[in-house]
């Protein structure tokens, strides 16, 4: 698709993320520059929109809907992007180019050749009336890629300063070049497991971890985790629901010991599974929720001499949709934004799909 903005040194992009632990939707504007093929970023406006309880437990239960509740859930949330959107643009008075959204996963299994992140890009287009670039993960599967992770390319052409790139949201994952070639993926889960610990005690998250701070390591559920065949698995590689509930919670639930016992092992454990990946040089900058839990930054710098890097809050909490932002205005001007090195494809592509308002 050529379009007149294409020629454009820079761009304006409205990023939008919705993550697996249901933080909430985050909302970045972006101006984009290129300059001798190297690029730049002012974010401009953000924010972050929790999820109302109704809207948390719809998207929490998505994955056992019917074909009919399922393309209905997917309609309404586009509308709900919408609604989104259209506040944002009109408090921010931001005057974007496009919106690129990463929807919400319901379903990802990239071995059995399909990905879902619902959030209509119709409905999102038309409504806002604002170009729209959405399901980012598709193309990549289908040519036998895991889809995921998607943020390096952001990683690569935005952060190159850093030696390793670290987000630690509902999953963690990491970035970083080897030889001239980007790697990346899925760590080990984070807030996706730790939250609904954290629940259980009527929080929504373990601020600063102090309830896991509280708890003692066990050896025995430690030992289990860390031997997940996961972990030993090489990359391409990525996690998701699925695999939390047929592998990680089994583990977990078959155990007896009291919840910020399982907290503190859990820390241990991502703590473990991150730094093992770490070479013990350079920088590493650490983004997303996750940055803010000062326990297991602490354990991670515990076991490893790689400097880690705290970042502006901004940064911390909206890298992912920026990058999201970045990936979108890659798409329109028809530039690879999803590396085959990093997914396991055949070969590199340019992902995302456009929907005209």
């Amino acid at each position: 698709m050529k379009n007149s903005r294409e020629s454009k040194n820079t761009i304006k992009a409205i990023g939008m993320m919705s993550g697996t632990s249901l933080d909430g939707l985050d909302i970045a504007a972006v101006e984009f520059t290129e300059h001798n093929n190297k690029w730049a970023f002012k974010l401009q406006e953000a924010e972050t929109i929790s999820y109302t309880p109704e809207w948390k437990k719809r998207l929490e239960k998505a994955h056992t809907l019917s074909g009919t509740e399922l393309t209905r859930i997917n309609a309404e949330y586009g509308i709900f992007l919408s609604e989104q959107a259209n506040r944002f643009i009109n408090k921010t008075k931001f005057a974007a180019d496009l919106i690129a959204s990463h929807g919400h996963t319901v379903f990802h299994q990239p071995e059995n050749g399909f990905t879902l992140q619902i959030g209509s890009g119709a409905h999102l287009a038309t409504k806002s009336n604002c170009l729209t670039i959405c399901d980012f993960r598709t193309g990549d599967v289908v040519l036998g890629g895991q889809g995921a992770p998607l943020v390096p390319i952001g990683d690569s052409l935005l952060f190159s300063e850093y030696d390793y790139c670290l987000n630690l949201g509902g999953f963690a994952n990491i970035s970083y070049d080897e030889k001239g070639v980007r790697l990346a993926f899925d760590n080990c889960p984070v807030n996706i497991v730790l939250n609904p610990l954290a629940e259980e005690f009527g929080l929504p998250y373990d601020k600063n971890g102090n309830l896991g701070r509280k708890g003692k390591v066990d050896e025995t559920l430690l030992k289990k985790l860390n031997a997940l065949s996961y972990y030993h698995q090489q990359p391409p590689k990525s996690l998701g629901r699925e695999w939390i509930e047929a592998d990680f919670l089994p583990i977990l639930n078959e155990t007896n010991l009291n919840t910020q016992d399982k907290m503190r092992t859990i820390y241990e454990h991502i703590a473990v599974q991150i730094t093992k990946d770490l070479s013990g040089k350079g920088k590493m900058l650490v983004t997303g929720g996750g940055a803010f839990n000062s326990f297991l930054i602490e354990r991670m710098q515990a076991l490893t001499t790689t400097e880690i890097i705290l970042p502006e809050p901004d940064l911390i909490n909206y890298k992912e949709a920026i990058v999201f932002a970045f990936m979108g205005v890659l798409r329109l001007k028809e530039q690879v934004n999803c590396l085959s090195s990093v997914t396991g494809a055949q070969k590199d592509s340019c992902g995302g799909v456009i929907f005209l308002p």
